[in-house]
């Protein structure tokens, strides 16, 4: 915060500086004083030199004070998210250095080319070779980082590898709901008309549909590392954004049209707080959509871990439908009715033994 204090009152005793130099210039000018007027000319050129060594030495330090609190001090945790690392150094490399170029151009033909009663400014009004240019050159810069996005794009969105595991992501204000397949490895029908959270059915899951039965529920995302992931990505209110920062991913969660991607995690939960070198590293899932009051609160954790540490997560996980229909059980037959009509499910329907598909 001092730091910050220190930048702002050098930068507001520049601009009274140079606020004053402008003034006293124009009082000159006025006065048909024309030597005063070339003496604040030449305080011009060299405040102009000034400002830039002075902001090339303030951007340099304040990317050493600032780079490793930046995402891109850290690796990519998918291999997709690595691809779309080259993309971003690449585009800061090249628009970077004719930045540079330019910048430093500009403050130094203002000084070295100042006014002086000997020189006259040189005019041109048309030149095709430098038009040519200036629109071909960052044409062919940009058509090959469109076309390197797109096809990063279609891998991202295209078909997921055959043994890729599958997560269902739900957005609602404000929170990520998540659901797993079971041993089927089919995700169950869901009708929205059927969510209700108050018989435990937040997700609007169909129990008719026999695949949904052995279909998993959490409120965090559980990864395995070096395994395959596809996103099933749903809404249930307005648009959401599901944010991976740490993967570079991300896509809009749109009520009604289901959205996908797929990525592969590199490092799990515990590698990353060895590399990030913090103990409180956590995989984080953000809402990256403007989506109400609540949206700064609208976060999910991603836990990457081992085969064996998934497995033993997994086997410690009650399917939804069970939980559901020991809730109903639990009812007295009145509420049990109601109960079973907002969960779809019928009181004739066959046991649960021989409704879990197996």
């Amino acid at each position: 915060m001092t730091g910050f204090f220190i930048l702002a009152i050098l930068a507001l005793a520049f601009l009274v500086t140079f606020q004053i130099a402008k003034a006293s210039e124009y009082v000159s000018v006025l006065k048909g004083e024309e030597k005063s007027f070339l003496q604040n000319n030449r305080i011009n050129a060299f405040l102009f030199i000034t400002f830039l060594v002075l902001g090339l030495i303030g951007a340099w330090w304040c990317n050493e004070l600032f780079y490793k609190r930046t995402l891109l001090a850290q690796p990519a945790a998918s291999d997709h998210g690595e691809k779309i690392d080259i993309m971003l150094w690449l585009t800061l490399a090249v628009t970077g250095l004719v930045f540079l170029i330019t910048q430093i151009l500009l403050f130094w033909f203002a000084f070295k080319y100042q006014y002086t009663e000997k020189r006259k400014a040189y005019f041109f009004a048309h030149s095709n070779k430098l038009e040519v240019i200036w629109t071909v050159v960052p044409a062919i810069f940009l058509t090959f980082l469109v076309g390197l996005g797109l096809f990063y794009w279609y891998k991202i969105t295209g078909d997921a590898p055959k043994d890729a595991q599958i997560v269902e992501i739900t957005g609602k204000q404000f929170n990520w709901m998540m659901r797993y397949p079971g041993k089927d490895g089919v995700l169950g029908r869901k009708n929205y008309r059927l969510t209700d959270a108050s018989s435990g059915n937040a997700l609007g899951v169909d129990w008719e549909d026999g695949s949904s039965h052995d279909d998993l529920e959490s409120t965090e995302m559980h990864l395995v590392v070096g395994k395959p992931v596809q996103l099933v990505i749903n809404a249930q209110d307005v648009i959401h954004d599901v944010g991976l920062v740490h993967f570079r991913l991300k896509m809009d969660a749109v009520p009604g049209i289901p959205t996908t991607m797929w990525f592969t995690p590199k490092y799990t939960t515990a590698q990353m707080k060895e590399i990030t070198g913090n103990k409180d590293f956590v995989y984080e899932i953000s809402c990256d959509q403007i989506c109400g009051s609540g949206h700064y609160s609208m976060k999910g954790t991603i836990i990457v871990e081992t085969k064996e540490e998934y497995d033993s997560w997994l086997a410690g996980q009650k399917p939804q439908y069970l939980t559901v229909q020991e809730s109903l059980k639990s009812n007295t037959p009145a509420e049990m009715t109601d109960s079973l009509k907002s969960a779809n499910v019928s009181a004739t329907s066959k046991p649960l033994a021989q409704n879990i598909v197996k």
